[in-house]
């Protein structure tokens, strides 16, 4: 078995794990990264949409952008109910974690590719590298940026408990799209699904709770809409590829403990009703990274407090909010005339108190 030291360990080269890392490294701290897959970013588990501000915030440049979007239409059982602007930008995501990647290198991170944690103790991982040697890396302070699974998460008692089932479709789209699209219907329980355009293509896709017994699954409900949005025109073929994910839906909750915190979706950090995260991701990213750094350098792990402290000034009256509506929305299944305006994001009801 191999023995590594690093000051900080991140585990994990998504976004959050990525922002981590790099932000770590710049201020000094000696960093490793074990991604578990052999390329960043592949396979691509994402709707791949950003809002525009994030651009800057990620810092490496539009290389990942194919196209922009001017607003949102959102649908309630066929209807169009609401179209309002929402300046965004759909990526490729594989291109986009690359990017991340890239710069946490540059700035003196080092990556290792198909490296998989098994388990964590104390501050010290097991780990398997791509030629199958096992390897034991102790670190100063670990991040745990590992995904809606987190194994980290679970080590240290702070696992995600609610995740919903996505599925995509990735679809050709017979006239160019301007607006990202959402729809709910009382098929889609808990959940909704969406149209994102991305040029000559679009991201067809759906988060749900499970079916109840007798219910149709999430790829029957995923394949309707499809036919539907074929029959009107709006779609044409078969689908060109197809995705599956998790998405965590969670109250805001503690994600440190001694020298270990958490970021992105392993933290919970999705946004519960949206589900998107790539923004929280890279923002938490930079807050994790920089204050492992912090704790690392020093000495003192019982800085990292300080990164809860931050994160949930920064966004947890958003994420308590946002886990009251889902929690509304999950209720009150078949009631979606009622509580849609509370419960989506698009209407100023959803922004009052509950």
């Amino acid at each position: 078995m191999e023995t590594l030291r690093c000051d900080v360990l991140v585990v994990g080269a998504g976004p959050a794990g990525s922002c981590a890392a790099r932000e770590a490294a710049k201020a000094g701290a000696d960093v490793l990264v074990v991604e578990r897959r052999r390329r960043v970013g592949l396979p691509v588990q994402c709707a791949e949409y950003i809002p525009a501000p994030l651009v800057g915030e990620a810092g490496v440049g539009r290389g990942y952008v194919v196209q922009e979007v001017a607003g949102m239409r959102t649908w309630l059982q066929g209807g169009l109910i609401q179209e309002l602007p929402a300046p965004g930008l759909m990526i490729r995501r594989d291109r986009f974690d690359q990017a991340l990647a890239a710069s946490a290198s540059q700035a003196g991170a080092r990556l290792l590719l198909g490296t998989a944690a098994i388990a964590l103790s104390g501050r010290c991982l097991a780990a398997t590298d791509a030629g199958g040697r096992q390897l034991a890396i102790t670190a100063r302070v670990v991040v745990g940026a590992d995904g809606p699974h987190s194994r980290i998460g679970r080590a240290i008692g702070s696992a995600n408990r609610h995740c919903l089932p996505a599925v995509q479709f990735r679809v050709r789209l017979t006239r160019p799209l301007t607006h990202t699209e959402v729809f709910f219907d009382d098929r889609i329980r808990g959940g909704y699904a969406w149209l994102f355009p991305k040029g000559e293509q679009a991201n067809l896709g759906l988060g749900m709770l499970r079916p109840g017994p007798g219910l149709p699954g999430i790829v029957a409900v995923l394949r309707a809409l499809w036919a539907e949005l074929r029959a009107k025109g709006r779609i044409a073929g078969e689908p060109l590829g197809s995705c599956a994910g998790w998405i965590p839906a969670e109250a805001p909750r503690r994600v440190v403990a001694g020298g270990v915190l958490l970021a992105g979706d392993a933290a919970g950090h999705t946004h519960p009703i949206t589900g998107a995260g790539i923004f929280q991701a890279v923002l938490g990213g930079k807050m994790a990274g920089a204050w492992a750094a912090r704790a690392a350098l020093s000495g003192d792990t019982g800085l990292l407090a300080g990164y809860q402290d931050a994160w949930d000034d920064f966004y947890g009256e958003t994420l308590a909010r946002a886990h009251v509506r889902r929690q509304l929305l999950e209720s009150r299944p078949g009631d979606l005339e009622s509580v849609i305006r509370r419960c989506w994001v698009g209407f100023r009801e959803y922004y009052a108190d509950a």
